[in-house]
This record gives C-alpha cells, structure tokens and sequence, in this order.
C-alpha cells in the first residue's frame, strides 16, 4: 500500500445490465475487442464479463444487474467515471450512433479539458473527455 495516499489508482469500472450477453456484443463492436474474462463458462448464460481497454489496461465489468446492490437505482446517474477520448465530441457522436443517449452534451471545462457522457442501452452512464493531465502522464510513463 502506497505512504502518501491509499487510493492508487483505477482498477475495474462495473457496469450493470439485463442482458449481459447483448451489453458484451455492444461493447466489443464499440471496443474492438472481446472480454477477456467470461463467468459462467459457456453455454451457461454469461453474468459477468471483462474487458481490457486503454493506455493502462483497465478494467471495464459487465454484471448481470441481479447483482446490483440493494440501494442502486434503474435511473442513469451517480459518479461519472471518464475515459480520455482524443476528440469528445466525435466520441460523443459515434456513441451516440451506436444507439447511446444524450447525458451531457460535450462541455468544455477550461484549459483543455471537456468532458461528455450518455447513457448506453442498458441504463449506464459512460463518460468520456479530453483530458490533458491523463496526456502528460502517460507520456512521463513513456520516458
């Protein structure tokens, strides 16, 4: 466990869904790649997939929403996690495309920053943003 601050970064995202198997389809033709992690095995009907994604390789879970914990709501809101996209509002749009709806229109934040999300179809909110800090600290990794 890291001295200065216990929270050390970013490891899985779960997002809720009926249907597992069509959030999966809709997230790997959004993704460009299969989850890596499937339970059951098959035949049985999937109740939890895992993707891979990005820079870092983070974790982005799809669970059957009969694993929602009690006090989860049906309606989108809550905490926004925001993946850095290089152009928002392109990502904005091709989500919207894939049959997403509007959460928040692409708003700039000042200094580089702008973010955005919607809704997928299965009741989750999806944000995604530029984000130059992410930028930097990716490049500091690459030195």
């Amino acid at each position: 466990m890291s001295e200065t601050n216990p929270l050390r970064g970013l490891t899985t995202i779960s997002f809720w869904a009926q249907d597992v198997s069509a959030a999966a389809d809709w997230y790997s033709q959004l993704l460009g790649v299969e989850p890596y992690y499937v339970m059951p095995d098959p035949p049985a009907p999937p109740r939890y997939m895992e993707f891979r994604i990005g820079d870092y390789q983070h974790e982005l879970g799809i669970i059957d929403a009969s694993f929602a914990p009690p006090r989860s709501s049906d309606d989108p809101g809550g905490a926004i996690a925001y993946w850095h996209v290089d152009d928002p509002q392109q990502a904005y749009e091709d989500l919207l495309a894939r049959g997403a709806t509007p959460f928040e229109e692409p708003t700039p934040r000042g200094e580089g920053y702008v973010t955005a999300a919607v809704v997928d179809p299965f009741g989750n909110v999806l944000g995604v943003m530029s984000n130059p800090h992410y930028l930097e600290v990716l490049e500091r990794r690459s030195e």
